[in-house]
């Protein structure tokens, strides 16, 4: 009823309201004009409506897009970090300068710190601690060199750990002149598992400065992402 006598006042300009019981004036047609503009109004109305719902579509695809593209750069982002962190490749020997000396025996399991680096990319081999820390998880390949002077009473005897846990050793003795040991192996490493070569109690290792005998080296051959396993 509002809107009838909302559209009734619009119309006023053509229907004065002393007109209207003028018997010139046809009430039906008048009537009929504006039942026509109620119908065009809800037309309009309708319309409004479905521009309203279009657009809301238009913002939820919006968003949509905007929410995958975000996804797809932070999916860009992990795939450049991981080739970064996959550039992973130690090479070191003991003695940093000229010279040879023989490090040990001590009474205990030492540390050997190779602090003469060849090689290190990616930063993960530490020449003040001796000590590898995995970047990422994954299969990574170490190999260590040893050499000792000939002795009747010591050998030379190291040991390559994961974390706290012995994996292999180099070790050999004899009574007299320059001897060598070497060992390799493969392992799974996680994400910040140490790896480090400790020389045995009463044990020692040898090296030169200028050859570089007893070396530590390592380097990363895959990643291993979560959920991957190593076939048996």
């Amino acid at each position: 009823m509002l809107r009838l006598l909302a559209v009734l006042m619009l119309n006023m300009w053509a229907v004065r309201a002393e007109d209207l019981l003028s018997p010139e004036i046809n009430i039906l047609n008048e009537l009929g004009k504006i039942k026509t503009l109620e119908k065009t109004i809800k037309d309009m109305e309708i319309e409004m409506e479905r521009l309203r719902t279009e657009n809301k579509a238009q913002t939820d695809t919006l968003k949509s897009l905007y929410d995958a593209m975000n996804d797809s750069k932070v999916k860009v982002d992990e795939l450049i970090k991981q080739n970064t962190d996959s550039k992973v490749a130690f090479s070191a020997s003991l003695l940093t300068s000229h010279g040879a000396t023989n490090v040990g025996p001590f009474s205990g399991l030492q540390t050997l710190i190779y602090k003469h680096v060849f090689l290190n990319i990616g930063n993960a081999y530490d020449s003040n601690t001796g000590i590898f820390t995995a970047p990422v998880r994954g299969v990574y390949a170490f190999r260590v060199f040893s050499k000792a002077d000939g002795s009747a009473d010591k050998s030379v005897t190291a040991g390559l750990f994961k974390n706290y846990q012995h994996i292999i050793s180099t070790h050999a003795q004899q009574q007299n002149g320059f001897y060598s040991s070497s060992n390799g192996v493969s392992l799974l490493l996680e994400k910040n598992d140490q790896v480090k070569v400790n020389l045995y109690p009463e044990r020692w290792i040898f090296d030169n400065g200028e050859h570089h005998h007893s070396t530590f080296s390592g380097h990363l051959l895959f990643p291993m992402f979560s959920g991957d396993h190593l076939e048996a």
